[in-house]
């Protein structure tokens, strides 16, 4: 297997990852990414395929499972209960309950109340320079995932903070003090939710953690430990994609001269794939081989881990015309910036719904939006954001 390195936290890779995964493709098949210590696949037919492929998982082989080191278990005594990282049939069980609750009727729903919170963050935008990261691109999915779950809204700084730390774990930048973050983090976040659902027990509401609470397939309930951890988890996949996805969204569409047939209801859906399929939010995601796979002309071996760049398969030449070109009016499918299999993101409809809402509103309350200045890129990899977006209104 052809052997590279390339720094995720390399300063041109950060701003710019693109050349690198283009290179990556011209070679063909998977490669062994030195930095992380193990093979990467880059090419859309090639994760696509993997992301369907049941000998490949989420969950590591007892044998195989790394070490945790004391300090992190609180993080990871978490993680031990989230549907993400975890198999059949157990993943089965959880996904389906959430799944009672999480309806696609429910998510529908929220349009009008999504549209009009994003009026109302407008409303009292700045006139002069504004970063449109924490004033508009943040408080859309933390208002909503927080509304959705009944948690009180004036939690939301502190379930934005929880969140923002808690997925130190899965950044390049990773260090022993970005891990203490982190772990206070999960010990808030876990008690503020163990708190809070024995509330929801005594005191039943109409929002997803009571229907959680109430969900049951074959007699089986979640229990505390997998209530907490699903939240948790929903609270946080809930927003990270969605503000990273308006933020270079919205970054690109301006630096592309964005024309309203981008942005009319009949053109916003595919607008929104081709944002995703052209600077996803997520850029890397892993997966371990319980048996044997062939793939690229390279064997996995059972144990092995596997990076599926995302990033990159919205870039390849095999699967889109002029990958590197931003075009809305190409028609998109079979997007991986969801993920795909067993474990496609579920509350990709949500987020979807929101990009399809909120853009357009932007665009069309404030016609005169341009950037301030060039937007950077925040060095949060295998996540893809920037760190802020400075407009005019």
């Amino acid at each position: 297997m052809h052997s590279i390195s390339q720094s995720p936290t390399d300063p041109e890779f950060v701003q710019n990852p693109y050349p690198f995964y283009a290179e990556m493709l011209a070679h063909g098949g998977p490669v062994f990414w030195r930095d992380y210590n193990m093979a990467a696949v880059f090419a859309h037919d090639h994760i696509a395929a993997l992301l369907k492929d049941k000998r490949l998982g989420r969950e590591a082989l007892p044998d195989f499972a790394p070490k945790i080191a004391p300090h992190l278990a609180p993080f990871y005594d978490i993680e031990a209960h989230s549907m993400l990282e975890l198999e059949p049939p157990r993943h089965t069980r959880l996904r389906g309950l959430v799944l009672r609750a999480f309806t696609s009727r429910r998510i529908a729903a929220l349009g009008p109340e999504i549209a009009q919170l994003c009026h109302d963050l407008i409303d009292d935008l700045p006139r002069d320079v504004c970063d449109l990261l924490p004033q508009y691109a943040t408080q859309i999915p933390v208002i909503i995932i927080a509304r959705l779950l009944g948690v009180p809204e004036t939690m939301a700084s502190d379930l934005l903070r929880w969140s923002n730390d808690m997925v130190l774990m899965y950044q390049a930048r990773r260090t022993r003090a970005l891990e203490d973050r982190a772990i206070a983090a999960s010990i808030a976040f876990r008690d503020f939710m163990h708190r809070y659902i024995q509330e929801k027990r005594q005191n039943p509401q109409d929002d997803l953690i009571t229907h959680l609470i109430a969900a049951e397939e074959d007699g089986q309930k979640l229990t505390t430990d997998e209530l907490i951890t699903t939240c948790i988890l929903l609270l946080n996949a809930g927003h990270e994609a969605t503000v990273h996805t308006i933020g270079n969204g919205v970054k690109t569409l301006l630096e592309q001269g964005c024309i309203p047939e981008w942005l009319r209801p009949e053109t916003i859906e595919n607008t929104v794939e081709e944002i995703l399929r052209y600077d996803p939010p997520l850029h890397m995601f892993t997966r371990f081989a319980y048996e044997p796979v062939d793939i690229g002309g390279i064997t996995l071996q059972r144990g092995d881990q596997v990076a599926l760049m995302f990033g990159a398969a919205g870039r390849d030449p095999n699967r889109w015309d002029a990958p590197d070109r931003f075009d809305p009016t190409r028609r998109v499918q079979k997007n991986t910036a969801f993920g795909g299999g067993i474990h496609f993101c579920v509350g990709a409809p949500l987020a979807r719904l929101e990009l399809q809402i909120a853009i357009p509103i932007l665009f069309e309350r404030c016609p005169n939006l341009n950037l301030a200045q060039t937007p950077e890129y925040a060095d949060i990899y295998h996540f893809h954001g920037l760190k802020a977006l400075n407009v005019t209104l």
